[in-house]
């Protein structure tokens, strides 16, 4: 399978993006270990784990892709740490961000990652085997059941996706946020959606999707799915 590394076009400010550019500062300059996610609205704030995010992969990372196989397409990779886990066990895998920091420093460690959305058009689509949604990227977009309708495309007919859940079984929440961090720098608004176990498999069964196993580890929750006939 070929990888083309190509620039994506111009577009509109999504995760960390904007305003100060908190989440590009906390890539460039690792003074940060905590970035906030506050919602707009409310102002309430809950904290993301950007040291894990930036570091190398760990036992919890490395059992997750033990059980899954490749090739492995991970969605809002960041600066590539699943990607580089994947590789070293020897599957081929594809990292997208729509993050241009995140893209050039996973690039400079011999990454295969591109700068690319998950709703604009991906290489080898309707071909890859493992799918991931990780790191709290169900929320991308503010709109699960969009995600994971757009992700079910991109599997091979006996590919599986694989999501880390919210904590919070019966969460289903979306709102628009803003990134804030430790210096007060904050993002442009968002849009951006949490979801626990409950909704997230009766929404996935709706699109076609059917579930296959439910794990815990380390306080994070995670499901694995796979394509029904639909």
């Amino acid at each position: 399978m070929s990888i083309a590394f190509e620039t994506a076009p111009a577009r509109a400010a999504t995760f960390g993006a904007g305003g100060s550019e908190p989440y590009a500062r906390a890539l460039r300059t690792g003074d940060s270990h905590t970035l906030f996610l506050q919602e707009a609205d409310s102002g309430l704030r809950s904290s993301m784990d950007f040291a894990r995010w930036n570091a190398e992969a760990d036992f919890v990372d490395f059992t997750l892709l033990s059980d899954v196989t490749g090739p492995v397409l991970d969605i809002g990779c960041g600066p590539g740490r699943m990607v580089r886990a994947a590789m070293d066990l020897g599957m081929e895998a594809l990292g997208i961000d729509v993050s241009p920091v995140a893209v050039q420093l996973a690039r400079e460690l011999g990454l295969n990652v591109i700068e690319r959305s998950i709703f604009e058009p991906l290489p080898d689509e309707g071909n890859w085997q493992t799918a991931l949604l990780v790191d709290g990227n169900i929320g991308i977009g503010g709109d699960v059941a969009a995600l994971i309708t757009r992700c079910r495309r991109l599997l091979a007919p006996a590919g599986e996706l694989v999501i880390e859940t919210h904590p919070d079984a019966d969460r289903d929440y979306h709102y628009t946020g803003t990134l804030v961090d430790e210096h007060g720098g904050e993002s442009e608004s968002f849009p951006w959606a949490e979801i626990g176990f409950g909704p997230l498999v009766e929404l996935a069964a709706s699109r076609g999707l059917r579930l296959r196993q439910r794990w815990e580890l380390d306080g994070r929750t995670f499901c694995r799915f796979d394509r029904t006939g639909r």
